[in-house]
């Protein structure tokens, strides 16, 4: 289509929106295969790109905001965006209460959804659950505007409130919000409609509207990038970076993103900034930015998630955050961590019952640490050791090896890998008798075996795995063949 009759009828420019995308592929095959277009609609003189369409009546090309009832293959509907939605709401206001109002409010203006250009509203209500599920409803991006950004409007208003100027700060949300959103270039179209718990107002545009006013809510994207390597990284977490307009994390693992950081905003924090960063991130995302919190490994195991959802729900007189911050839109999103990168390159040491247990005393009690690992111990689960020394810190891991040797045997398997998917990765492995606190690092990842773990030299190296008991299975499987009976 862009070839031959140089026009993209499933993109239409902005300003303007395809209300029945799916049956573009139809209408365009008829086109090509010889016919013409008939071009109707109360808009079809601004349709400037569909101008030199070949005249015929293979295919209707409607351009209103008027809804048509025999859309298809053969009648493609282009709508302008020119309706602005001014919403608002009582806190926790049933979803289906909203959407049933403006669905009433577009069918009495006789709009279809697709001439809807935003879903408007203050910003107090960022995370209210009906408008975000109003915005999905409709397709339409939801900007909000500030208390002081819809006061402007009131001389505009057409049912100015005192009571919501006292709730608010701003004489009329819904009617407010929808002007806002238009600035000079159109007029309130249908005033303040209302229910028990919410409330819409139209607006209407003097011609297609392609920029959006007003802020978008927030976003704070917390991310694992893996141990390192592009290859270990999601293709959910590549996505998330590349959709962000800032960067917040400690410098390396930002450098690690390579040509995915470039020409980003960054900001970066040192090693022991870590609240500092989180609240960072998330009062930048209050501000109506897209930020990604890049953690290496994966965010949620030892890394800044718990943090990012500590300061969310401390009070705010206690250190908590900013009320702009706690309405962003957070989103999580698994990396491979230290553990699973770990026991990959080793081979199966996961293979049955784990757990982690960090040996920083920074912030658990040594107590507590000293408790996990004798509980641990007893257990008989495979083992890793998250920060397991620093420049200070280093009799803790010495103590935890003397503390499973009295639980499994000497010769119990350990794996140190140390910067894992990166060119200086190091693997070796130890007996836990031989385990020696001088050949480990801050960058290592311990992983010590259980009684059950095997160190096994297979194909070209040797390979860690601990069995889970499918022998004893296939033994007890086995077992009525083995007695006879023919079987």
């Amino acid at each position: 289509g862009d070839v031959s009759l140089g026009v993209s009828l499933d993109e239409p420019p902005e300003g303007w929106a395809l209300a029945n995308p799916q049956d573009a592929k139809g209408a365009m095959a008829a086109l090509l295969s010889g016919g013409g277009a008939a071009l109707l609609g109360a808009e079809a003189a601004q349709a400037a790109w569909l101008a030199d369409m070949p005249a015929g009546d293979a295919v209707k090309l409607s351009c209103d905001m008027t809804p048509q009832s025999d859309l298809g293959p053969h009648h493609l509907q282009f709508a302008p965006k020119r309706v602005t939605i001014g919403v608002g709401c009582a806190r926790d206001c049933p979803p289906q209460e909203l959407a049933d109002l403006v669905r009433t409010a577009l069918n009495e203006a006789g709009v279809c959804d697709a001439a809807v250009h935003s879903i408007n509203t203050i910003s107090l209500k960022a995370d209210e659950p009906a408008i975000l599920e109003l915005a999905r409803q409709l397709n339409a991006p939801l900007r909000l505007f500030s208390a002081e950004a819809l006061e402007a409007e009131t001389p505009r208003l057409a049912t100015p409130s005192d009571v919501v100027f006292a709730e608010v700060g701003c004489h009329g949300v819904s009617e407010g919000a929808a002007l806002a959103q238009l600035g000079s270039e159109g007029k309130l179209w249908m005033q303040k409609r209302k229910t028990a718990h919410a409330t819409v107002a139209l607006g209407l545009a003097d011609r297609p509207l392609s920029d959006l006013r007003g802020a978008a809510r927030g976003r704070l994207s917390v991310v694992g990038i893996g141990p390192g390597q592009a290859a270990w990284r999601t293709p959910e977490v590549s996505r998330l970076i590349a959709d962000a307009q800032e960067l917040v994390g400690y410098g390396l693992y930002i450098d690690l993103l390579g040509p995915l950081a470039a020409g980003k905003e960054r900001s970066d924090f040192p090693l022991g900034g870590e609240e500092a960063r989180c609240r960072y991130a998330l009062e930048q995302a209050g501000l109506g930015k897209n930020v990604a919190l890049v953690c290496s490994g994966d965010a949620g195991i030892y890394a800044m998630g718990a943090l990012v959802f500590e300061l969310l729900d401390r009070p705010a007189d206690q250190m908590g955050v900013s009320d702009a911050a706690r309405r962003v839109d957070v989103v999580c999103s698994p990396g491979v961590s230290a553990l699973q990168g770990a026991a990959a390159r080793a081979g199966a040491p996961l293979g049955h019952d784990f757990c982690t247990i960090s040996l920083s005393d920074l912030l658990t009690p040594r107590a507590d640490i000293l408790r996990r690992l004798q509980a641990a111990a007893e257990g008989d689960f495979v083992i890793a050791f998250y920060n397991p020394v620093s420049k200070t810190r280093r009799t803790l891991l010495s103590e935890a090896r003397d503390i499973l040797l009295q639980h499994r045997p000497a010769d119990t398997p350990v794996m140190l890998a140390s910067s894992l998917g990166r060119p200086e990765e190091h693997i070796r492995y130890r007996r836990l008798e031989d385990l020696q606190v001088d050949e480990v690092d801050m960058l290592t990842v311990v992983l010590i075996g259980s009684s059950n773990s095997r160190l096994a030299q297979l194909g070209e190296g040797p390979r860690m795995f601990t069995p889970r008991g499918y022998a004893r299975k296939i033994d007890g499987d086995l077992a009525p063949m083995k007695e006879g009976n023919g079987r």
